[in-house]
């Protein structure tokens, strides 16, 4: 069965839709400005609340299912037993090694029971193959011929060398060699952009005359974005989450933000601090309903990918609270990791001097 790649493979979004969700509007196309559209008492599209955008539908398009780009109901629902059976973490068949790491002879790892997981158990609801509506196959674009540099280099920090120093131990060594969200500056699903993940899977929107703010459960990231055409900030100002600007067009707000950082946590883009230039980043929201929030983005950066790629994600309405992330409350897991590198040190200093 195509259970296990449909699941497993990146989370973000390719597909070819004629509807998005019935009786809505078709991913890619804006909804009418009308005078149905709920507005805020100062006229603008009201998007305010907390929108849900977890789901189990993968980023790209599996391989199984090349040319199909929606399921069956049937399909779906097969889809989804199958995929609460094999990714239930509570799960205690197989090797013990499968309880504490995925190291590619497990079927999955439970290190985390499913307590702790909120991944979502459905697909999106017009049951699309793939996140991505563009290009039409459901894969992110090849990567350019600077972008497949950059990946080379960060696969192989990650194998623990790089190409400059061969003797260089490991992404552990320091704080400054783990990710931002580890060291819980920003967060994993909350990009930007939004990409569904384990959980926290919410995003708060607030209105106010001249601006629209995306407040993330995950690690209470907050933009601010303002929507009085001012102009971007200079190509040498760089931010953690890009410099966003917003505008109307009809119902459909629409956020431009450039001026990314390296750091920037989109684990799709290889990047490193010598070339970060010029990924440009557009999002649209559209109230489709009462409890739908359409979500798509488009990344357009020639420098890593081959050419342009779009994204769609139905968010629903969710009418609990957002609450605070705390991020390393009682967690250890860097202090060990430290902790282990500077013992790690000590052994080698000892043994240099006998």
């Amino acid at each position: 069965m195509w259970h296990r790649r449909f699941v497993r493979g990146p989370v973000v979004a390719t597909v070819v839709i004629a509807t998005l969700m019935a009786p809505k509007i078709a991913a890619g196309q804006t909804a009418p400005a009308d005078s149905n559209t709920t507005r805020v008492p100062w006229g603008d599209p009201d998007l305010q609340g907390v929108w849900d955008f977890r789901t189990i539908t993968p980023m790209e398009r599996p391989d199984e299912l090349v040319g199909k780009t929606v399921l069956t109901e049937e399909e779906a629902a097969e889809f989804q037993r199958e995929w609460a059976d094999v990714e239930n973490r509570d799960r205690r068949d197989g090797a013990g090694t499968n309880d504490v790491a995925d190291d590619g002879r497990s079927d999955i790892a439970r290190a985390y029971n499913e307590f702790w997981w909120d991944r979502g158990t459905e697909v999106v609801s017009d049951r699309r193959t793939s996140l991505i509506i563009d290009p039409p196959d459901g894969q992110i674009p090849a990567l350019a011929p600077e972008g497949q540099r950059k990946a080379d280099i960060r696969a192989a920090a990650r194998r623990g060398w790089s190409a400059t120093d061969i003797n260089r131990r490991g992404p552990a060594d320091g704080p400054e060699d783990r990710g931002v969200g580890e060291r819980c500056i920003l967060g994993f699903n909350s990009g930007p952009p939004m990409i569904p993940s384990a959980y926290n899977n919410n995003v708060l929107i607030v209105q106010a005359p001249g601006y629209v703010v995306l407040l993330n459960e995950m690690v209470h990231n907050a933009r601010i974005i303002p929507l009085d055409d001012r102009p971007h900030l200079p190509d040498d100002m760089r931010q953690w989450v890009g410099d966003s600007r917003g505008r109307w067009d009809g119902a459909t707000l629409v956020v431009d933000t450039r001026n990314f950082t390296s750091k920037t946590e989109f684990r799709l883009r290889p990047t490193n601090p010598d070339s970060v230039g010029i990924l440009h980043l557009v999002e649209r929201f559209t109230r489709v309903d009462a409890d739908t929030l359409l979500y798509e983005f488009t990344f357009d950066d020639a420098m890593t990918w081959t050419r342009p790629w779009t994204v769609a994600i139905p968010m629903k309405r969710n009418n609990d609270q957002l609450y605070e992330y705390s991020c390393h409350e009682g967690n250890y897991g860097m202090t060990n990791l430290l902790a282990g590198a500077r013992a790690e040190e000590r052994t080698e200093g000892n043994a240099a001097t006998r």
